[in-house]
């Protein structure tokens, strides 16, 4: 087979390039780095159809590492890599949730919900550090001198660290923003153990650090601002593809925070119609907390004065406390990724109040999902774009699932006990029944008579 090769190459100098074993995170100018392939490589090493066939006849089969949603498409991720070596906890594989119950209350016939919270640590976040992982294990057995990986986090990022490190026996430092995670959250890099460090700031704060503690280049730097990451995180875009029988969906929303994902994203339907097994990108809707909002801002910006986005519009700010900890990020260092992927896709950027991501959130739940605060962020956006018409009622739509409801129990547990500083009309708390059967049958099927008689609610 042809043989295939990728690289860092600098966003803002094409020629500016570095190896992917490189101990290297940002362009001479400092700015970001992104991995490009060998794309005619690619395209001269199998048909569009036999690379569908390949990745189809991979994908969650037992031959290690090609089962895993990330590593059936090892060719077009880290082709540089002996898949022996590999790090791989079968990440990637999500479902793709028919939201039929829940898009019908709010006018969609289309709606599905990609559940990467189902992953091995909980969140989309393993899809990146697989092949951050894997690759840095390569280096180490070829004798590069890393002593541990190091990452800042709002929670997700440590844990999947921590597991990934663990499993390759590479030490694992995280930094967290002291009492602005979940317990859940914190408990997994401690587990896996993990050295953690509890920083007296905001997630801005803990990057600032972890960026001073990665100039030792025997300390590697494991953030999104690493292209390694998105590398996996893309394959997300491949997998939602291959779910619908290699057809594109007409919107995918993903929460923003570090805003990592949106670039991850568009990158991976990019390359599947460069490489030609799709004919079209999906509009992409970047969705952030009121609370930690530089993107939409600057997309009200640019709109405002009848421009397109740009770079420059993207102005740090320091984020407020959210329900959706996870993207309280005021300063997100994959902005210049971002601002160029919603150009590409035609993008929108929304946004969603505290109380709206949470009512969301709980209107969901009772449609048989179970959704984080984040998730809730894009759902509450979703909500919005339908009823404004900038998303129609036909039209496919995807929202991306970024963790596990498990990992936020506390903010449910708030939401229906009525413990939110603003009200919440869907919440469910349990009833006390007493003991007696009887008294508990007919109190049973009164609430069930009530419930009947309550007329079904659609939000506009």
């Amino acid at each position: 087979m042809t043989k295939l090769s990728a690289w860092f190459q600098a966003l803002d100098d094409a020629n500016e390039r570095y190896p992917l074993d490189a101990v290297v995170y940002s362009s001479k100018s400092g700015g970001l780095l992104e991995v490009r392939h060998d794309t005619s490589a690619i395209r001269a090493a199998r048909t569009p159809a036999e690379w569908r066939k390949l990745f189809d006849d991979r994908y969650g089969r037992t031959a290690y590492p090609f089962g895993s949603g990330v590593w059936s498409k090892l060719e077009w991720v880290q082709p540089n890599l002996d898949p022996e070596g590999v790090v791989s906890l079968f990440e990637g594989n999500s479902n793709l949730f028919w939201a039929s119950r829940y898009g019908a209350s709010i006018g969609l016939e289309d709606l599905w919900i990609k559940q990467c919270g189902t992953s091995h640590t909980g969140s989309f976040k393993d899809l990146g550090m697989t092949v951050l992982v894997s690759t840095v294990a390569d280096m180490i057995r070829r004798g590069k001198p890393i002593r541990a990986i190091a990452c800042a986090s709002t929670g997700d990022t440590s844990a999947a660290l921590a597991a990934y490190g663990a499993a390759a026996g590479i030490p694992v430092v995280v930094l967290l923003p002291a009492g602005k995670i979940t317990t859940a959250q914190l408990l997994q890099p401690i587990a896996n153990g993990a050295l953690v460090g509890a920083l007296e700031t905001d997630f801005d704060g803990c990057m600032r650090a972890v960026q001073m503690l990665t100039k030792d280049p025997t300390i590697y730097l494991a953030n999104s601002m690493n292209s390694l990451r998105i590398e996996g995180q893309k394959t997300l875009s491949y997998e939602i593809v291959q779910q619908f029988d290699w057809q594109v969906p007409d919107w995918v929303l993903v929460p923003g925070g570090n805003l990592g994902n949106v670039s991850a994203i568009a990158k991976g339907f990019s390359e599947l119609i460069e490489i030609g097994l799709t004919d079209r990108m999906p509009r992409i809707a970047c969705c952030q907390a009121e609370h930690a909002n530089p993107l939409y801002l600057a997309y009200q910006r640019a709109k405002a004065e009848n421009r397109e986005l740009s770079e420059q519009d993207v102005v740090p700010l320091v984020a407020k406390p959210t329900l959706a900890s996870a993207i309280q990020i005021g300063a997100p260092v994959s902005a210049p990724k971002a601002v160029r992927a919603l150009l590409d896709a035609r993008g929108v950027v929304e946004q969603a109040t505290e109380a709206e991501l949470a009512d969301a959130v709980a209107r969901a739940d009772r449609t048989g999902l179970f959704n984080c605060p984040h998730t809730g962020v894009a759902l509450a956006c979703l909500e919005k774009l339908v009823a404004n018409k900038t998303i129609g009622p036909k039209e496919r739509v995807v929202v991306v699932s970024t963790a596990h409801g498990l990992k936020f129990t506390e903010f449910k547990r708030r939401y229906h006990d009525g413990d939110l500083p603003f009200p919440t009309p869907l919440s469910n708390a349990p009833v006390s029944l007493g003991s007696d059967p009887a008294d508990v049958s007919r109190a049973i099927h009164n609430a069930l008579d009530a419930k009947a008689a309550k007329p079904a609610s659609r939000r506009p």
